[in-house]
């Protein structure tokens, strides 16, 4: 009996050694043992609707890394985590099949019905040395769970761009990005974009001071977004000051119309960010010297800003030409080269040629048709860039600020890119657009406009555009019924007469403290009143 019984225990024990019991060696990962080192799941996003289960297929790097499958034993070491690092409560993992390959399994995810619905970004996680006091984890790369098919966390019927920064980080830097990850939903199948990683960090300058914060977003790979060509740098504006939410947009579709190079194409969306609805933003390229956007040199070319806030480490002030209305100069910098690139000869010669096209456009023989303004810039492009700031009021070409030039290599200076639509737009508040030309006198078009073959030129120009720049209000139309929804939310959560406090105590478009369909009606009617002005004034 005596011997019976020590066979029984010892093949009692050789089953438990076998078991996931046995985690003093599976959990180890001693030198000797393979060790894990990836996890990667094969899903962007799971449906799991109460009391259903959903499949999570996933591999590991070291398909001979050998641990427990089953979910009801203590030392199990799979779970499923939010991305603040915390337990996943609303769902478990009811069971663990192998795939149809070595290292490929399939997690079977089992709606706790903890919670009645869920919208939530996860990740597998791997504990090893679960329960020695030395654990430490393995996280896969981030997935969507539903508890109710594709629900929109926000649903206004514009896209909805999540973000999540690793461990719920605040941005609160303009310099310092944040880790994070990006997914895109509630739209055409194709254009969502699924988890993606990125990092954020804040933008702008006095948008980055009022409490509705606009954000820069690098990716970590090239991606388009929302049908618009890859890139990794894309920003979120915030439009905090826009009871219209539409300025920007209604902006960049004005210059569409023209032949300037490069236009930012920009979607408005609605941001979740660590799980807070920000409200609605626009999705806008960044100003970037790439093939898909600014398609200059990157051997050769420039980019040059404009801008009196003096925040660019490649800045200089040229002797002519006219700032915040007083002929005490103009503030130039060079955006590209970046200047963690920039040579001091490439910044020798930016300052020379900018000092050398000044000198010719104030100098007596500015007008001569061959060694006048004319043979250093693309007339065309300054009339079309003055025709988009004179139509929107935007007085920032008369401050400046953010203003772009650029030029390729053998080529001209070549006014463009616009950039920031926002302060001052259409509003009457902050220019006499109501009776007169707001830019006439604008940086170097001042000295421009002395020229009757220039004021000739632009009354051509935009008595040629006039046709398609009589369809904005229309398009206005369009925008305020694609933006409705979103502008509820988004007024709820956000003031815009707060930006008086950037302004003397007055507010900024004159529009803050209307309503968003009253404020697009005002909209309408300033654009369609400037119109006729600057046919008159022409």
């Amino acid at each position: 009996m005596k011997t019976g019984t020590a066979s029984i225990l010892m093949a009692l024990t050789a089953i438990v050694a076998m078991s996931c019991a046995r985690e003093d060696i599976v959990q180890q990962q001693t030198s000797e043992t393979p060790r894990l080192k990836t996890i990667e799941v094969g899903v962007s996003s799971l449906d799991l609707p109460e009391g259903k289960t959903a499949e999570l297929p996933f591999s590991i790097t070291d398909a001979e890394f050998d641990f427990c499958t089953n979910p009801s034993a203590s030392v199990f070491p799979l779970e499923i985590h939010l991305a603040s690092g915390a337990s996943a409560s609303f769902c478990r993992i009811a069971a663990v099949n192998p795939g149809n390959r070595v290292g490929s399994y399939i997690a079977v995810i089992e709606n706790t019905g903890e919670l009645e619905s869920f919208n939530e970004m996860v990740h597998l996680t791997f504990v090893v040395g679960k329960g020695s006091g030395r654990e430490s984890f393995v996280d896969s790369g981030s997935f969507m769970i539903f508890s109710t098919g594709r629900e929109l966390l926000v649903d206004t019927g514009l896209p909805v761009v999540v973000i999540n920064t690793a461990g719920n980080a605040p941005v609160t830097s303009k310099t310092n990005y944040v880790n994070a990850e990006i997914l895109i939903q509630g739209v055409a199948e194709g254009q969502n974009l699924p988890v993606s990683t990125c990092r954020i960090r804040g933008r702008g300058n006095t948008t980055w001071t009022w409490p509705k914060k606009p954000y820069l977003v690098a990716l970590d790979k090239r991606q388009s977004l929302l049908g618009m060509p890859e890139h990794k740098r894309w920003v979120l504006l915030a439009n905090f000051m826009d009871r219209t939410l539409m300025r920007n947009l209604v902006s960049m579709r004005v210059s569409s119309m023209t032949n300037l190079a490069w236009t930012p194409r920009c979607v408005p969306v609605e941001l979740v960010l660590n799980g807070k609805h920000q409200g609605s933003y626009l999705l806008i390229e960044q100003v970037r010297v790439d093939e898909n956007r600014l398609n200059i040199s990157e051997d050769g070319g420039y980019l040059f800003e404009l801008d009196f806030h003096y925040d660019n480490p490649v800045q200089w002030t040229d002797k002519h030409g006219s700032c915040h209305g007083m002929s005490r100069g103009i503030p130039f910098s060079v955006k590209y080269p970046d200047s963690d690139d920039i040579t001091s000869d490439q910044i020798s010669y930016a300052k020379n040629y900018i000092a050398e096209v000044a000198d010719v456009i104030y100098g007596s023989n500015f007008k001569d048709p061959v060694n006048g303004y004319a043979k250093y810039l693309d007339v065309d492009s300054f009339i079309d860039y003055w025709i988009v700031y004179e139509v929107m009021t935007n007085h920032e070409l008369n401050n400046p600020g953010s203003i772009m030039f650029h030029k390729d290599v053998g080529g001209k200076l070549t006014a463009g890119p616009c950039w920031d639509f926002d302060w001052g737009i259409l509003s009457f508040y902050t220019s006499n657009g109501e009776y007169g030309l707001v830019n006439k006198d604008a940086i170097w078009y001042s000295r421009l406009f002395q020229d009757p073959d220039f004021k000739a030129r632009v009354k051509a120009r935009f008595l040629e555009l006039k046709p398609q720049l009589q369809t904005i209000p229309s398009y206005m139309d369009e925008c305020e019924k694609l933006l409705e929804k979103s502008a509820g939310l988004n007024f709820k959560m956000w003031n815009p007469a707060d930006d008086k406090s950037q302004n003397g105590g007055n507010i900024i478009n004159g529009d803050e403290n209307l309503t968003f369909h009253d404020a697009v009606k005002r909209l309408k009617s300033n654009y369609s009143k400037h119109l006729t002005v600057i046919e008159s004034k022409l």
